[in-house]
């Protein structure tokens, strides 16, 4: 048996996810006796594949192609479902990131494939993968199996543990898939992206602001915080639902799933889907003049005070203990 791991790749540089869905794929591969290969699809991405053999691939097919180096939904979904075809994969695991979340349910078509979207755990029991994952914008959880012949899961992001690299080098095959035009018949033609941004997803600290800021012209201090600390700006969704800040920075059901380091939040009452997205940050600290918020009942530290006053003051000494 096989389980076919894709991992996401941009500008040739693996996204964390990537080493989270192959650790994932070992996890379960240990349990029911299989073996892991890993995809990885692009441009010029062969010389970064081996290093996926650290997290539990036992191979690594790489698909190179130029026209593969923006993305297409139509090309990529293709190229990874005839991947599964060739080695005949039973199980494929994939981020719930914009992209996994793009291609899965076509992957799923050309597979006939059951889909189980956005799991935030798989656990074996008597041999068959049971995957839990969120409803009701997260406030249940639900237990699922797929029943299909091939299964297909996607993982949400900053959940599943890759860990450190264990150091071995996975046996990395180039295969050719033929693509016509009708295959970019959707095609990404070009990416803009925001100069030294952070992304969310991807940083190891994160500051976040709320509603509590009251408007988008306080999000300045939210930014010098982050500035100080090398971090992410994140949001609470109301801050996005109010037009104050942009989508690909809310921390949320509705949004990212992070895992940070440490994550500040600051002006945010903690609803339930915003927990949902960032609880499993390593440190937590919160700063919110409602000393009954529910975002204390998860914070390790807490600051009940007015943020308009808290963040200048901690930006401060941050700088203050960084000029010394």
């Amino acid at each position: 048996m096989k389980i076919l791991a894709f991992a996401e790749q941009r500008n040739g540089q693996f996204k964390k996810t990537a080493f989270e869905i192959v650790k994932a794929a070992k996890t379960i591969a240990d349990k029911i006796n299989a073996e892991v290969v890993a995809v990885v699809v692009g441009n010029s991405i062969a010389s970064i594949a081996a290093r996926l053999g650290g997290y539990g691939a036992a191979k690594v097919i790489a698909i190179e192609d130029a026209r593969l180096e923006l993305y297409s939904t139509t090309a990529y979904s293709k190229v990874v479902a005839e991947i599964a075809k060739q080695e005949s994969a039973e199980i494929i695991l994939l981020p719930a990131s914009e992209l996994g979340k793009d291609i899965a349910p076509r992957i799923a078509v050309k597979l006939q494939a059951g889909l189980a979207a956005g799991c935030t755990a798989l656990v074996v029991e008597n041999g068959t993968i049971k995957a839990t994952r969120p409803v009701f914008a997260g406030k249940g959880l639900l237990d699922v199996t797929v029943t299909t012949g091939t299964k297909i899961f996607t993982l949400r992001p900053n959940v599943f543990t890759a860990g450190d690299s264990n150091g071995s080098v996975a046996e990395v095959e180039i295969r050719k898939i033929e693509l016509n035009e009708t295959d970019f018949s959707v095609v990404v033609k070009e990416v803009k992206a925001s100069g030294g941004k952070k992304d969310v997803a991807e940083a190891d600290i994160i500051v976040s602001g709320g509603r509590g800021l009251k408007g988008p012209e306080h999000f300045t201090m939210i930014e010098e915080l982050a500035g100080s600390l090398g971090a992410a700006v994140g949001v609470s969704r109301a801050v996005v639902d109010a037009g104050w800040r942009p989508h690909d920075e809310q921390v949320g059901q509705t949004g990212k799933t992070v895992s940070p380091s440490l994550y500040v939040a600051v002006a945010i009452s903690g609803a339930v889907q915003h927990l949902a997205g960032m609880s499993s940050s390593k440190y937590i600290v919160a700063i919110n003049k409602d000393k009954d918020a529910p975002i204390f009942s998860v914070a390790d530290y807490g600051i009940v005070g007015d943020a308009f006053e808290v963040v200048p003051a901690i930006t401060s000494e941050i700088k203050k203990m960084q000029s010394k």
